[in-house]
Formats: structure tokens, C-alpha cells, sequence
């Protein structure tokens, strides 16, 4: 994973992730329990693709509050991009976009901006 250090320093102590080393089987379980607690409508993951949809280059999450969120949130979301996206085009739109769309399409009013 070529964006660990980075993604590290924002959701290692919360998450726990990304593993300094990952392999294949433990990504692929990953993302099968992602897409359980998708199918009970626990949390919401959406991946940034390109154009092609052959590469990722982000990640957003949207997920229920919890004992370590702001108090009265409705909803806790963060997001991120690949290193060579990070403080560019596509960071700086999704700053814009992300917490319109939870505001004018979910209806949240009060979201934690953090993992």
C-alpha cells in the first residue's frame, strides 16, 4: 500500500489500520466485513475509482456514532485519497463535496469529522 505512512498518522490509533504489512487473504477479509455491515446498513463505504475504474484512489466511510465521537453527531465520516492525490484536485473536491452531500442527501445535520 503505497499511502500507509499517511493513512497510518490519520486512522492508526482509531482503526488500528492500515497493517504495516497486509496480505491478499486479509485484505480480501476486510473487505468482506465491510460488505457485511453494508448489507445490514451499519455503515456506508464508497470507493473512488478512476475513470477506468481499474485503479483506487480513495476511500470514503460514513458510520454510525460511537462512544469516542462528537457528542450529538449523527454520523462519523472521514475520507481520504492516494499520496499522489493527497492536497490536490481530487482531496480538495472531496472537501467540498462530502459534507454537502451528507447534509443535502442523508439529511445528517451533525457529523464527526473524524475516525
Amino acid at each position: 500500500m503505497g499511502s500507509r505512512e499517511r493513512l497510518w498518522a490519520k486512522y492508526g490509533d482509531a482503526w488500528g489500520w492500515p497493517a504495516e504489512t497486509m496480505t491478499f487473504e486479509a485484505d480480501r477479509e476486510d473487505l468482506e466485513r465491510h460488505a457485511e455491515e453494508i448489507e445490514r446498513h451499519e455503515t456506508f463505504n464508497y470507493a473512488l475509482l478512476d475513470e477506468g475504474e481499474t485503479e483506487l484512489l480513495g476511500c470514503v466511510y460514513i458510520d454510525p456514532p460511537d462512544d469516542r465521537s462528537a457528542a450529538e453527531a449523527d454520523a462519523v465520516c472521514s475520507w481520504w485519497v492516494i499520496d499522489r492525490e493527497a492536497v490536490g484536485e481530487l482531496e480538495r473536491a472531496l472537501d467540498g463535496f462530502v459534507p454537502r452531500w451528507l447534509e443535502q442527501r442523508w439529511g445528517f445535520r451533525s457529523v464527526d469529522y473524524s475516525p
